[in-house]
């Protein structure tokens, strides 16, 4: 297989359906970004990279940082974990409060804001310098110093946390929040502040392509059954209420963050992120949705 004719193909197509969305002004700092970045990365499973575009600059991952904290908690608690927060697709905007007290201060899932809040304070339980772990352990999986944190996104991030602190509220109201609430939105806002390529995001996805096992590392960092309930997770929650959508058109687990990536796992094959900061109104990038599409119905490749 030529992955880099195949890149090369979907970037150049894509490129060419002008596609025009919106980027994510939220938060100020994204907004500065130049809308018409795009590019893609695919890492294989013996660490080769085929990219295309802008697949060298750096942006800001945002929400696809949950899968790594996830992660970095997942065999640590095991099956208490999932009586804190549910395995099941949202439906709804992945901020809601309403969903939150409708279901009794249980997540849906962990990828929604109030799911990655439970697990940020599960990691603030485990890890005594939660930032430097999170730093080591993305570093880790990427085999070398590939994440940093943008410290202004990080601020702004904390000065625009309300909505975020009401659902910490819900969540300690009904005794699911064990940590101190400002430490944890500090943690959370941290590490959706991470900032890397699409090679380095597709390198520290790749072991959830390989049975869990990261050639980077030369280590397991999940069981194979644990990393095919990640996936899971992926492919039924990782794109909050898009999420059957892109199951549809691209059949691949994957993530996406407000900062306009999106990385995915083709399970035995290989990994990929993608990158363009103009969202769709789901809060995802259109042309990294596409490309992904496009990658997918070229090669044939699915889950399904």
């Amino acid at each position: 297989m030529d992955y880099q004719e195949l890149i090369d193909e979907v970037y150049h197509e894509v490129s060419k359906l002008k596609l025009k969305g919106k980027v994510a002004d939220y938060i100020p700092q994204l907004a500065d970004i130049d809308p018409d970045l795009f590019g893609i990365a695919l890492v294989d499973l013996e660490g080769n990279v085929y990219g295309a575009g802008d697949y060298r600059k750096e942006f800001s991952i945002q929400s696809i940082s949950k899968v790594h904290t996830l992660t970095m908690v997942f065999h640590v608690f095991k099956s208490k974990l999932w009586h804190r927060v549910n395995v099941e697709p949202s439906g709804n905007p992945f901020n809601s409060v309403a969903q939150l007290e409708y279901e009794k201060g249980i997540p849906r899932n962990p990828f929604i804001n109030a799911g990655a809040l439970v697990i940020t304070d599960a990691l603030v339980s485990k890890f005594k310098d939660p930032e430097k772990d999170i730093i080591k352990f993305i570093n880790e999986i990427t085999g070398h110093k590939s994440v940093k944190v943008n410290p202004i996104v990080h601020t702004s991030e904390l000065d625009h946390s309300d909505r975020n602190m009401a659902l910490a509220h819900f969540l300690r109201a009904h005794k699911n929040f064990n940590n101190g609430i400002d430490r944890v939105l500090d943690v959370y806002t941290y590490h959706c502040s991470l900032e890397m390529n699409c090679i380095d995001l597709a390198r520290s996805f790749n072991f959830l392509a390989n049975d869990g096992h990261c050639i980077f590392a030369d280590r397991s960092i999940l069981t194979k059954r644990h990393t095919q309930r990640v996936n899971a997770l992926m492919l039924t929650c990782g794109f909050y209420d898009e999420s059957g959508e892109f199951a549809f058109r691209v059949g691949m687990p994957g993530k996406s963050g407000v900062g306009g990536g999106v990385a995915a796992v083709m399970p035995n094959k290989f990994s990929v992120a993608a990158f363009s900061p103009q969202l769709n109104d789901k809060g995802n990038s259109l042309k990294a949705m596409k490309a992904l599409e496009s990658l997918t119905t070229k090669l044939k490749f699915s889950l399904f």
